[in-house]
């Protein structure tokens, strides 16, 4: 097979592995708002899809760090082959299906660095892997992101419900929740969460074309993404996040914990702050992982709603396979398209079956905007008598004795 040919295969791939990243990673921005009514799931859709197109040309330090950070290359290093490409691709594609179909919300970036990282291990060897770069900018933010946005999140839902539940000296003996505006701060904060994914996410693809076209020699080793590189990634993520993705969006939005206004916007917050950091730093962050640990801290953050600890424990296990469950489906399909043309002919012929046959799967029990999160009325007034009597809430049910919601 001619350089050309498989060059642009992979081409190809890479911007459907990006329609996957946006309908996957959906949830990030705009689960939170559709579940307390903020925004309505079509228009939020639509919105995220706009801003993650804006986002993709705000930034490249994170296609830099994938283009020229994880898999040595150069003269100095190894020359990754598009074949190598192919099989990581086709690793992180299959299990961002996966977790989708499963409604799971696991992270696109693990999945692409565990594809990739196993094609290049059984296809070069392990000297391939610039496992500095590797800990400082993908594990180390693994690990650190999801609990430092968490505890953000905690903080501020904590912060926000104790500003929001003082005594109104014109209601007499009665406390007023002002609490209406959040669903307005939503509307800005999920939308800051979009653009910031836009300068994270689209920028992996974007890294990943740069690295096949300079294994193909058409760029030079340390160059960046050109610009209908960025633009078709761009507008791969944009359409695949205007997709929807509403399984996953049903588990973030409801799955975690029962999202009220506050927690949302407390979460929002912290999510935008530290993606927009990480992109600034080059830091191949996970959007889902961060956003996930922003959900659970607003959910800590407000007394008398619980975590759902059961699902957000599917959810670890998910964060802690991808990487590895990637990898082998990564190196396994290395070493068939290693073998020739019949090989990779094989692969993209499986691949393509597996893709369709989850995707004919998912209509037995289908999840669209109708259905994906029941929105309750979360963002009426709580009103209650005095602080040790029970809670008079409109429109809600098991409200918290301190008037909490």
């Amino acid at each position: 097979m001619e350089i050309t040919i498989m060059v642009a295969l992979v081409i190809l791939l890479a911007l459907f592995f990006d329609f996957t990243n946006g309908f996957h990673d959906t949830a990030n921005a705009m689960a939170t708002p559709i579940a307390t009514g903020a925004i309505k799931p079509k228009t939020a859709v639509a919105l995220a899809a706009v801003l993650n197109l804006v986002g993709a040309f705000l930034s490249t330090e994170v296609a830099k760090t994938v283009s020229g950070g994880i898999i040595k290359e150069g003269s100095d290093g190894i020359q990754i082959t598009p074949e190598i490409i192919f099989a990581g691709l086709m690793g992180a594609i299959l299990w961002n299906m996966i977790t989708w179909l499963k409604g799971l919300p696991s992270s696109s970036s693990h999945a692409l660095f565990g594809g990739l990282i196993g094609a290049a291990i059984a296809g070069i060897g392990i000297h391939s892997i610039n496992f500095e770069s590797l800990m400082q900018k993908v594990i180390l933010p693994a690990i650190f992101a999801p609990i430092i946005a968490g505890g953000v999140a905690y903080l501020c839902t904590r912060l926000a419900y104790a500003l929001t539940s003082r005594h109104d000296p014109d209601s007499g003996s009665k406390l007023t929740q002002k609490r209406g505006g959040f669903r307005t701060g939503q509307v800005f904060t999920s939308s800051l969460v979009a653009l910031a994914h836009g300068t994270n996410d689209a920028q992996k693809t974007m890294g990943i074309i740069t690295l096949v076209l300079i294994s193909a020699g058409a760029l030079q080793p340390g160059s960046g993404p050109p610009l209908w590189v960025i633009t078709t990634c761009a507008l791969a993520i944009a359409i695949g996040t205007y997709s929807g993705g509403w399984r996953i969006i049903r588990t973030m939005g409801s799955g975690l914990t029962e999202v009220k206004p506050a927690q949302g916007f407390a979460a929002e917050s912290s999510t935008a702050s530290a993606i927009l950091a990480s992109s600034h730093l080059g830091f191949a962050l996970s959007t889902t992982q961060v956003a996930s640990g922003s959900v659970i801290g607003s959910g800590l953050g407000r007394r008398g709603t619980t975590v759902r600890w059961g699902t957000a424990g599917k959810i670890a296990l998910g964060w802690l396979f991808t990487l590895p469950a990637a990898g082998i489906v990564g190196a396994l399909t290395a070493m068939l398209v290693l073998t020739g043309v019949v090989g990779v002919v094989i692969a993209a012929v499986a691949g393509t079956a597996a893709v369709i046959y989850m995707f004919l799967h998912s209509k037995k029990s289908h999840v669209g905007h109708q259905n994906a999160v029941e929105v309750e009325e979360a963002g009426q007034a709580v009103r209650f008598r005095k602080k040790k009597k029970a809670v008079a809430v409109s429109r809600s049910h098991n409200a918290p004795k301190d008037g909490l919601s």
